[in-house]
């Protein structure tokens, strides 16, 4: 159960660093970014508590992204 603590931990350490950004870039964009940065809110919400409620699957996504990503960036 601690791995699963720890794996929900990291993605919802990874959903504030991407809510960080998008909150900064909402600020350079006035208007528009006011309406990005609620719909931003309301995707953070629905991922967190998606972990929350499926952190094993949550974790199983985590890991096939990674994987793809790895994939597709090693060149090979």
């Amino acid at each position: 159960m601690e791995t699963i603590d720890k794996a929900s931990l990291s993605a919802h350490e990874a959903v504030d660093k991407i809510a960080s950004a998008t909150n900064q870039a909402c600020e350079a964009l006035g208007d528009k970014g006011k309406q990005l940065q609620n719909a931003e809110k309301q995707v953070v919400e629905n991922c967190r508590g998606y972990i929350r409620d499926n952190p094993i699957t949550s974790l199983g996504i985590a890991v096939a992204a990674g994987f793809l990503l790895s994939r597709l960036l090693s060149g090979r």
